[in-house]
C-alpha cells in the first residue's frame, strides 16, 4: 500500500522559521517533522510514498532523495501553485491505483496506522478517517458518528455548535476511485470529496487516543515538543 503525504504548505503561522525551511522540515527532537512521519508510515508497512511538494520543495527533495536512505521509495509530485488539500490527489492520481493512506505533513500523533488500515479494509467503505477527541474542536473538521459510520462532518464550527469533540486527525485511508468525485482540479477535500462520501454513506471513522498535534502554530509546536521530551512545565 502507498501513502500520499501533503508536504507543500508554506507554514505562514510559523514565521519566521518558515522563511528558512518548508513547514514539514521544522525540527522535532533532532530531525525534521516529515522524517518522523515517513518513518511512522514505513514502520506500518507502507514502503512506497508519494510526496506532494510545493513551497521550498527542493529542500525536501534534497533531504529525502529517492527515499532509499530511509527504507522506503519516494515519488514526488510538484504543485506549481497551491492546490488545497484535494488538488494533490489529482496530481498524484496516476500513482494511486489501489487503497492508499492520505495524510497531512504537519501532524505528530500516536495513531496506529496498521489498525486504521485494518479497520478500513474490514468496514469495506470508500474512506476511513482517523478521529481524535480534543477539548476545543472549533479549529478543525468535526465528525459525528453512528456506529463506525460518519453521519455528519462540519468544518470549523463554533465550539458550542460542534456536534462532538471528535476532529479530523489529518489521516484517512481512501480508495482510488474517490478521486473521480472531484469536479475541480484544486480546492479542499473537505468540500470536494467528503460531502459526497457522506451522502453515499461511505465515510467511516476510526477513533484513537494518546497524542495528537497539528504543528501548524507556535503554540501547538511548543506543546508537542514538551510532550515528546517529557517536559512537565
Amino acid at each position: 500500500m502507498k501513502a500520499l503525504i501533503l508536504a507543500g504548505g508554506e507554514g505562514t503561522r510559523l514565521r519566521p522559521i518558515t522563511y528558512e525551511m518548508p513547514k514539514p522540515m521544522i525540527p522535532v527532537n533532532g530531525k525534521p517533522l516529515l522524517q518522523h512521519i515517513i518513518e511512522k508510515v514505513r514502520d506500518a508497512g507502507l514502503d512506497e510514498i508519494v510526496l506532494c511538494i510545493g513551497y521550498m520543495g527542493h529542500v525536501i527533495e534534497n533531504y529525502f532523495g529517492d527515499g532509499s536512505k530511509f527504507g522506503t521509495k519516494i515519488t514526488y509530485v510538484k504543485e506549481d501553485e497551491p492546490l488545497g488539500t484535494a488538488g494533490p490527489l489529482k496530481l498524484a492520481k496516476k500513482h494511486l491505483d489501489s487503497t492508499f493512506l492520505y495524510l497531512n505533513g504537519d501532524i505528530m500523533s500516536t495513531a496506529d496506522i496498521k489498525d486504521l488500515i485494518k479497520t478500513h479494509l474490514s468496514l469495506g467503505g470508500k474512506a476511513t478517517m482517523a478521529l481524535f477527541e480534543v477539548e476545543d474542536p472549533s479549529r478543525f473538521g468535526v465528525a459525528a458518528m453512528d456506529g463506525s459510520r460518519i453521519v455528519k462532518f462540519i468544518e470549523k464550527p463554533k465550539k458550542e455548535e460542534a456536534p462532538t469533540r471528535l476532529i479530523n486527525a489529518g489521516m484517512i485511508v481512501l480508495e482510488p476511485d474517490v478521486i473521480d468525485l472531484m469536479e475541480k482540479d484544486k480546492g479542499q477535500i473537505e468540500v470536494l470529496i467528503y460531502p459526497k462520501l457522506l451522502e453515499k454513506g461511505q465515510l467511516n471513522g476510526w477513533v484513537f487516543s494518546g497524542m495528537w498535534y497539528d504543528l501548524g502554530t507556535w503554540e501547538s509546536y511548543g506543546a508537542a515538543l514538551k510532550e515528546i521530551r517529557g517536559i512537565k512545565k
